[in-house]
């Protein structure tokens, strides 16, 4: 089946209308284009585990604050076209913004609490333009699964609850970060790297995996093992660190004391490139306690 090019919601509405008469279940994959791997990977899961494949192309203008790189986000769209069809797609949604936002926003989606750390401070809206622009993807696709990947954590967690506290009928399904070989987690924006910062980027995930084997080998202390992850970028000149945080899986939350699982996450600066990623870490050895009598 030829991939198909769909530009309006109208357009969406009426051809998925007869997908569903068939009786076919349908998935949704949403980027912002630039795919590279990693989205790849998002495709090719949703074709295995659905029927029909929808996805969406919309570098969405309401997630960018001031000073961000909207204007300048790679937009390659034959090539995203390509990916789409060598992984199985069937459709995808390729709108305008004046076709999302056809008149000015003024209604809105927004997470709380789940926003208050990790990557919420320094992008002011950010999450709420996710979740705004996710919720009307889910009206207008009205899929019955839909796939994120785990690179964006937060921006996961915060769908999973906005589909739960507004009773979207849709199951979302975490797809695993996926990595160059040298750990580097795949984004759009490792393509704004030049060689000197792509060399220093797997610092990133040198110090989170650092920093989950010092959980797993016991330390219970988030201070202890945050030092240790700041020592290991203080030795890469080119990183300016933006945070690092140890924090649990569901609220994101700040942890003291690691008692049970947790998510390590980090952005960092390499000149004008913001990356961000994260890992997941549980206490494996458990130490008996003695009794002195």
């Amino acid at each position: 089946m030829n991939l198909v090019t769909l530009r309006t919601v109208r357009e969406v509405r009426n051809h998925l209308a007869g997908v569903r008469h068939k009786g076919k279940k349908i998935g949704l994959v949403p980027t912002m284009g630039a795919l590279h791997a990693g989205h790849a990977s998002l495709i090719q899961t949703a074709r295995s585990e659905s029927d029909f494949v929808v996805v969406s192309i919309f570098v969405n203008p309401l997630q960018f604050g001031p000073g961000e790189d909207y204007l300048r986000y790679p937009r390659p769209i034959e090539k995203d076209l390509e990916i789409c069809s060598q992984m199985g797609a069937d459709v995808v949604f390729l709108p305008e913004v004046a076709e999302i936002y056809a008149a000015e926003q003024r209604v809105f989606v927004d997470v709380t609490r789940l926003g208050d750390h990790l990557c919420g401070p320094f992008r002011p809206g950010h999450f709420r333009g996710v979740a705004t622009v996710v919720a009307k993807l889910f009206n207008i696709v009205q899929p019955q699964r839909a796939w994120f990947g785990e690179k964006d954590f937060q921006q996961l967690c915060i769908i999973r609850r906005m589909v739960q506290d507004l009773n979207f009928d849709v199951e979302i399904i975490p797809v695993p970060t996926y990595r160059d070989a040298d750990g580097l987690a795949m984004s759009s924006r490792n393509a704004y790297l030049d060689s000197d910062d792509r060399a220093a980027a797997p610092t990133l995930y040198r110090a989170l995996t650092t920093a989950r084997a010092m959980i797993e080998n016991g330390e219970r202390k988030a201070a202890v093992v945050k030092d240790k992850a700041s020592r290991i970028f203080a030795e890469q000149l080119r990183i300016r660190p933006q945070y690092f945080e140890i924090v649990d899986p569901v609220e994101l939350q700040p942890v003291d004391e690691i008692t049970s699982e947790v998510r390590i996450a980090g952005a960092i600066w390499l000149g004008k490139t913001r990356l961000i990623d994260n890992v997941s870490a549980a206490l494996l050895k458990h130490f008996r306690h003695v009794t002195c009598s």
